[in-house]
């Protein structure tokens, strides 16, 4: 059916883009969109999704909105504090544009509930801040060939890309170990500012938009950081894990039985926002011990038998290094982990110290004897320590 006129109005802007027009405008028309999350990312992608006439938008979140909410999530207001997200949700979009059919999804994402609700839209988006719920996304949308759109924030710094293609990695490909249960704080613990989702929740539209209209180049393959604090945005290649059970070998087949269990998490529920890691380790049983720099600095001073483990990337570890480190990325642990020296005390380092501590875990629960994880990494070094190292 052709665009009514108050749809060639509304949609003016878009129909004179070259990449669009009007088939491209009936294409988003006919499209559907699930945004899983309603909170600092989900609101300004829902918001932009249903501006830009995306026919069918399907929201999820469990939760009510709270006033702590409204520094961030600008989908809801102070009128709608108590009340179930999905339903400001609703009210907030379909006043926005009454050309789309917003269905609401009030509930966790489950197991039992994921594939199907997953299997019912052409993309999905990812603005969750559960560990447990971002494997369960990724596995639903790569068992049911649906692409996510993911995005993750934490304090000034967020990352997005695009996983689950039919060529590209999986979330899984990226994050080859789960975080131990409470590693990296969510917003209440750690804080984000307030307009970091929004920038992050306005490309992961961005990105959805792209998909469907089939226009550009996706963020497939490729992660994109963002600092605003110095408003740097960097951009790194992501590839395929070939042995990745679930989109490269495709022998997973089967949701798993328990995400909660898998991240190590106390539950498995639905919110908005932080950071991440995921992979093939049995779940912790306990936090890595940690070394602060000026203790490890002594123990380099007095030469005691050290294995210092660099697990950040090769361009950080180009910038500035711990002398005599060895460099083994966190994505190449789990394959050359049988080769590092288990006789010898390992002291895990990254930038701050989320992906060493999620490394060291890791080594710990493979049979290390002795695994310490620097706290604050390098970062820390250089300002209780020396000085002299460069910080990034």
């Amino acid at each position: 059916m052709p665009l009514s006129g108050a749809e060639l109005q509304r949609y003016a802007r878009h129909l004179v883009l070259p990449h669009v027009g009007r088939e491209g405008q009936e294409r988003l028309r006919g499209s559907s969109a699930l945004v899983v999350g309603l909170g600092g990312l989900g609101s300004p992608a829902a918001l932009y999704l249903a501006a830009a006439g995306v026919g069918r938008l399907g929201v999820l979140d469990f939760d009510t909105v709270a006033v702590h909410n409204l520094q961030r999530q600008v989908l809801h207001d102070t009128g709608a504090i108590g009340t179930p997200k999905t339903d400001s949700a609703r009210a907030r979009l379909e006043a926005l544009n009454p050309h789309v059919k917003v269905e609401t999804w009030q509930t966790t994402l489950t197991r039992g509930n994921a594939r199907g609700i997953v299997a019912d839209y052409d993309v999905v988006l990812d603005g969750t801040d559960s560990f447990a719920t971002r494997y369960l996304v990724n596995d639903a949308c790569v068992l049911e060939g649906r692409p996510n759109v993911h995005a993750s924030i934490h304090r000034f710094e967020g990352q997005l890309s695009v996983f689950g293609t039919k060529d590209g990695p999986c979330y899984r490909c990226l994050h080859p170990l789960p975080p131990p249960a409470g590693s990296v704080p969510d917003c209440a613990e750690g804080g984000v500012l307030g307009v970091l989702p929004g920038l992050l929740g306005t490309l992961q539209a961005t990105e959805a938009l792209k998909l469907l209209l089939g226009i550009g180049r996706s963020m497939a393959g490729r992660l994109l950081v963002v600092d605003t604090l110095t408003m740097a945005f960097r951009e790194f290649a992501v590839e395929r894990d070939g042995a990745c059970t679930w989109c490269a070998t495709r022998t997973s087949r089967e949701l798993l039985e328990d995400y909660a269990a898998f991240c190590g998490a106390a539950e498995s529920s639905v919110a908005t926002s932080p950071t991440s890691v995921a992979g093939a380790a049995p779940p912790p049983a306990a936090a890595p011990a940690e070394i602060a720099p000026a203790a490890l600095a002594m123990r380099l001073a007095r030469r005691d038998p050290i294995l210092l483990l660099d697990v950040r990337e090769e361009w950080e570890h180009t910038i500035v290094h711990l002398d005599g480190a060895t460099l083994v990325p966190m994505a190449a642990i789990p394959a050359r982990a049988a080769s590092l020296d288990r006789a010898l005390e390992v002291v895990v380092y990254c930038h701050h110290g989320t992906r060493s501590a999620m490394v060291a875990d890791y080594l710990r629960a493979s049979g290390f004897p002795r695994v310490l994880n620097l706290t604050g990494g390098i970062d820390r070094w250089s300002r209780e320590v020396d000085p002299s190292v460069p910080r990034y």
